[in-house]
Order: structure tokens, then sequence, then C-alpha cells
């Protein structure tokens, strides 16, 4: 081979090979003929007919703890000795509400503590933790 010299398959071929390209769209064709076919193919059923009453959602109760370690029944404050009493009325209500308990930063742990307990002696099983996400201090 000389380097002056070009070939005959040295040659830069300008058409696209369109034989691959086709064997492509012919497979997918095979597959779209499988399976629309399937796809179209459905059980007839008849489904019975029947009402259903809307669930009610249940009320969240609100418990607030503030700093000074004083309970808020709902924004309202109560004594410690109510609080035992109102969650024991509020575990007989069907669909039984949610406990939803804020407690102050500065508030000892031992009063959210107290909270837990009686809510867990009344009866109570869904309690909860309300928090500020991080980066919102409220003022």
């Amino acid at each position: 081979m000389a380097f002056g010299t070009q070939d005959d398959t040295d040659d830069v071929m300008n058409e696209i090979n369109m034989t691959p390209l086709v064997d492509v769209m012919l497979v997918l064709l095979i597959v779209f003929m499988i399976t629309v076919p399937v796809m179209q193919h459905a059980v007839r059923v008849d489904l019975p007919r029947a009402t259903a009453q809307p669930q009610d959602k249940p009320q969240a109760l609100r418990l607030a703890v503030d700093a000074d370690g004083g309970y808020f029944w709902n924004d309202t404050r109560i004594a410690d000795d109510e609080l035992a009493g109102r969650l024991k009325a509020e575990a007989t209500r069907e669909p039984q509400p949610e406990l939803h308990i804020r407690g102050d930063r500065a508030v000892r742990y031992e009063r959210i503590a107290q909270a837990m307990a009686a809510a867990q002696q009344a009866g109570l099983r869904r309690i909860g933790f309300i928090t500020e996400p991080r980066g919102e201090a409220q003022p």
C-alpha cells in the first residue's frame, strides 16, 4: 500500500444504512401487534351498588404547655386537676380525636410527660407534638 494512492475500500460512505432502522421498526410493530389485543381484553364484572357514609374526620384537641408549666386546653387555661377529666371525656368520643401537644421550649419536660401520661391513662391513642420548623421563630 502506497501513501499517495487511494483504495476503493477507503471511500467515505455518505449514505445512512437503513437496515438496522428497519429491523428495529419491524420488531416494534410486532410487539405492538401482540400487546394491543391483550390490553383491550378486559373481564366484565358487574359491581354491586352501595352507599357509603362519609367518615367524620376527628377533631384535633390542642393542649399547650407554656413556659411556666400551665396547661391550655384549646387556648383556654385549665387547672392541673381538670386535665385528666377532660382527657377521659374526649377518649370516650367516637371517632376518637387526636391530641396535639405544643410545649414551650423553656418548659420542663416533666410537665409534658405528665400530660402524656394523663392522656395515656385516659385512653387516648393518638398523640402528636406540634413544633416550629427550623429557622422560623415566632415573635
